[in-house]
């Protein structure tokens, strides 16, 4: 045991009286994502939703309804253009969970912060470097948790490589991939039409680089430097490279227009293994057999052993629709009764939403190198690595 966690252990052990019996939470925004986590937490215990927001009264009402049918309390409703910050202001909640657009995201975080409330917002967290400065800025000058809901970090395979790599199966880490290839019928949602289309660059960098963030430390000893990124036209696929102030590489990918199967490549490369999620399940290490598919999802299953892959578990076995949004927001709430560093930080927030501006920039500009900032004003040099408490 290091010294961090054994002073960590120490310190939980001393303040462990302080657990807390329930997380209540207020949700803003109950349209397709919002319903899909209030229905959810129906599964995560220790969290009750205590209020929603909407634009609507009748999204609203829809929601109480959902929650009776499961048996749970009804929230109070907020419902109007100014609801969001009622909802904030309120006295008797512990998290905001914001479900609204990307353009609204950073404006409600940092609100619901300066009210002392802990955040979880939808991704990515901030489209701009500058809503990226005031997220952490906001959470070192408040002391509350800005979490993105970065689920693809909670992928199964994803999270028993991450394991792998920890045991150092893969050796020294060189290059990883990542991707969000889905087809979308964007035109029922005129918001994300926009976006995508006018863009030119990767407007949903998150799905891709969050892993990849985990099994490379980023700003936990390591941390990205600069990027270089081209948009295609037409289909507005857009390819960026990555690279860490300590050389390694990342392939960022984005293409949700043209009718590719479903994809976040999921790679790793490292001097002693190699592991991909997609097209097909495949792992290798030190040169010797290589297991592919059924093969590989068995192997992978020995190293299912982080309290977070318990967690993807669990949902599993309790019939949850989405098993890494059961994982993500098990581990929330279960940090925050138990006062335990977040899965996903502010840094991590501002540092992989950053690329959406960055990658537009890169593109619009020949390609040219972009300098990636140092969310953490230099604290990446000695923050402990990424753990699972």
């Amino acid at each position: 045991m290091s010294n961090f966690d054994a002073l960590f252990l120490f310190l939980y052990l001393l303040f462990k009286h302080m657990i807390l019996d329930s997380i209540r939470i207020g949700l803003i925004g109950v349209g397709q994502r919002g319903m899909k986590t209030l229905e959810r937490y129906a599964f995560i215990r220790h969290a009750q939703i205590c209020a929603v927001a909407d634009l609507y009264e009748e999204r609203l009402t829809m929601a109480n309804y959902q929650l009776r049918a499961q048996g749970r309390k009804e929230a109070k409703k907020f419902s109007g253009k100014e609801a969001w910050k009622k909802l904030c202001e309120a006295q008797d909640i512990d998290l905001i969970y914001i479900c609204t657009d990307w353009s609204s995201h950073t404006q409600m975080a940092v609100y619901a912060m300066q009210q002392g409330k802990d955040v979880a917002v939808e991704v990515p967290a901030a489209t701009t470097v500058e809503e990226c400065w005031q997220l952490v800025d906001t959470s070192e000058q408040t002391g509350r948790h800005c979490f993105m809901t970065e689920n693809c970090c909670y992928d199964r395979f994803a999270l028993a490589t991450l394991e792998m790599q920890r045991e150092g199966r893969f050796g020294d880490l060189t290059h990883c991939e990542g991707a969000y290839i889905h087809t979308l019928n964007i035109t029922e949602h005129d918001w994300m039409e926009k976006t995508y289309k006018q863009h030119g660059g990767n407007p949903y960098p998150t799905h891709g680089l969050g892993p990849i963030g985990w099994l490379l430390n980023l700003h936990r000893g390591d941390r990205l430097d600069y990027l270089v990124s081209m948009t295609s036209q037409p289909g507005q696929i857009n390819t960026t490279l990555l690279k860490t102030v300590k050389g390694k590489s990342i392939f960022l990918q984005l293409d949700v227009c043209t009718p590719r199967p479903y994809n976040r490549l999921q790679t790793i490369c490292g001097t002693k293994g190699f592991s991909q999620k997609y097209p097909v399940p495949t792992l290798q290490f030190d040169k010797r057999k290589v297991f592919i598919g059924d093969e590989a999802l068995e192997e992978a299953k020995k190293y299912e052993t982080s309290d977070a892959s318990l967690r993807w578990n669990q949902g599993h076995k309790l019939g949850v629709p989405n098993e890494m949004n059961y994982a993500m927001d098990s581990r929330l709430i279960h940090c925050l009764r138990h006062g335990l560093p977040l899965d996903i930080d502010v840094y991590d927030a501002a540092e992989w939403s950053c690329i959406a501006e960055l990658s537009q920039i890169s593109a619009q500009e020949e390609s040219r190198p972009v300098e990636i900032p140092d969310f953490t004003r230099g604290r990446w040099k000695e923050n402990p690595p990424h753990i699972f408490f």
